[in-house]
């Protein structure tokens, strides 16, 4: 069924409206070496908006800050009409032990510091942005819990955590009464499936909505790459090809799936990252996958995957080209001789 940016989703176990598809505000300004300058921004943010898109993510790193001051500047005239996401937890300062990390110190003044970035009153959603090992749990969801009953933040969110600690931290937020988590970000594409073994069925058990970043799995998913890029090597340029081959994204698997990604676009007349970002909005666990447009003409491109309708036949071969062990004691408890200890000769239909 084909969608729109206003046919909008409830994020996790929240009333809050968001579309199915939220802008990534990463690509705005250029201090990274691969954004889109001030003008461009604006128009990706404001093609996203007249289209009834209303999700906006970025963090108070981004772009060394020039994401959320950008984004403060184009949501000021619609400010209540968005629903504006940062995240804190990377370092602010070089040598500052406490301007990074998930501690109370670090928390309020990435949120400070995000409110003037951003020129407004409030977060709608604030993420931990990366899991750091060493601040207690029970000290980030009180520092959380308190900037929800100040007012400046409205709902709360994890992104790249494992899932044991995110399923020990709804616990402890639901006991205490605490605010509760109502968003995971996690990387999700048909390139890195691993989420698919904990962390999307604890969010679709837990109330989290999975919003996934990196659909496109840094632009490999579009085709842009080729196979002659197995032998290059990172330049100190810092383009998104640099990002790509440092992060060991371009192999033969993933160039194999690619393959069937181009198939299926072909068949279909749609173009490779279309069908990349609509395999990923298929999945029941998903709410919003992140896009990260840098030019108008590829956020239409990106737009068009809420038109995209699957035959089975796609979808299978999408499933077998991209498929990943989900390892134990996920194969161990699906297989026929696990069930019919529990099950005998029964038929039981799935929780819905």
């Amino acid at each position: 069924m084909s969608l729109t940016l206003d046919t909008y989703r409830l994020l996790g176990r929240s009333g809050l409206r968001v579309s199915p598809l939220a802008l990534g505000a990463a690509t705005f300004g250029t201090e990274w070496g691969w954004g889109a300058e001030q003008d461009e921004a604006r128009k990706l943010f404001d093609r996203y908006v007249e289209r009834g898109g209303n999700f906006i993510d970025t963090a108070n790193t981004y772009t060394n800050g020039s994401s959320e001051r950008l984004l403060g500047e184009f949501a000021r005239d619609r400010r209540e009409s968005l629903v504006l996401a940062t995240k804190y937890t990377n370092l602010r300062r070089a040598g500052d032990p406490n301007s990074g990390g998930g501690q109370r110190k670090s928390l309020f003044a990435s949120v400070e510091a995000s409110l003037r970035q951003l020129n407004t009153d409030y977060l709608d959603l604030l993420y931990l942005h990366l899991w750091d090992f060493t601040t207690p749990v029970e000290e980030i969801l009180r520092g959380m819990d308190d900037l929800v009953r100040q007012g400046k933040v409205l709902y709360v969110g994890i992104s790249n955590t494992p899932a044991w600690e995110v399923s020990r931290m709804q616990a402890i937020a639901d006991l205490r009464g605490w605010s509760p988590l109502i968003a995971l970000q996690i990387e999700y594409n048909l390139i890195e499936r691993t989420g698919e073994r904990d962390l999307i069925p604890m969010a679709r058990e837990l109330g989290l909505g999975v919003v996934p970043w990196s659909p496109l799995a840094g632009g490999v998913l579009t085709g842009k790459y080729s196979r002659a890029d197995l032998s290059a090597t990172p330049s100190e340029d810092g383009t998104r090809k640099d990002f790509n081959l440092a992060l060991g994204t371009l192999t033969e698997r993933n160039f194999a799936i690619v393959d069937v990604v181009k198939e299926v676009a072909a068949e279909l007349g749609r173009t490779p990252a279309q069908v990349g970002l609509a395999w990923t909005l298929r999945n029941p666990g998903v709410t919003s996958p992140i896009i990260g447009a840098r030019t108008t003409e590829q956020l239409e491109d990106n737009l068009g995957a809420l038109e995209v309708e699957f035959a089975d036949s796609h979808l299978a071969r999408l499933g077998e080209a991209s498929a990943i062990e989900l390892g134990f004691p996920h194969d161990t408890l699906a297989k026929s001789s696990t069930l019919a200890f529990t099950r005998g000769d029964m038929t039981i239909e799935p929780r819905r």
